[in-house]
């Protein structure tokens, strides 16, 4: 499953430089795809939607860093747990039990992600 930031974030910004996906925005900032992926052209996101890597996503949130699911690996292929999770130092990412994924499908993402 993806991990999300409750609302709980005091704003630090600690846990963004240590996804190795790039899922992670300061709030109120749009996202796109493209951003510190090898994704690039049309995307068909399996659920009816197919967007342009580099079109900019609406933000998730305006009041805390947020992490975008379709981006979110749990840091699997990567290390050994979730990177935002290990720095936050008031614990406020935890996993979203809205996008639930095995850990086959977590390496699948991550090879998607960073294909060149």
């Amino acid at each position: 499953m993806a991990i999300i930031i409750t609302d709980e974030c005091i704003n630090c910004g600690a846990c963004e430089p240590e996804c190795p996906n790039t899922a992670i925005y300061e709030p109120g900032v749009n996202w796109n795809f493209a951003d510190g992926t090898g994704l690039k052209g049309e995307l068909d996101l399996g659920d009816g939607n197919v967007v342009d890597a580099e079109d900019e996503q609406e933000a998730i949130s305006d009041e805390v860093y947020y992490i975008t699911p379709y981006k979110c690996t749990e840091c699997t292929g990567f290390h050994e747990e979730p990177q935002c999770a290990a720095v936050c130092p008031v614990d406020c990412c935890v996993p979203d039990p809205d996008y639930e994924e095995t850990e086959e499908e977590l390496l699948a993402k991550k090879d998607w992600l960073h294909l060149e």
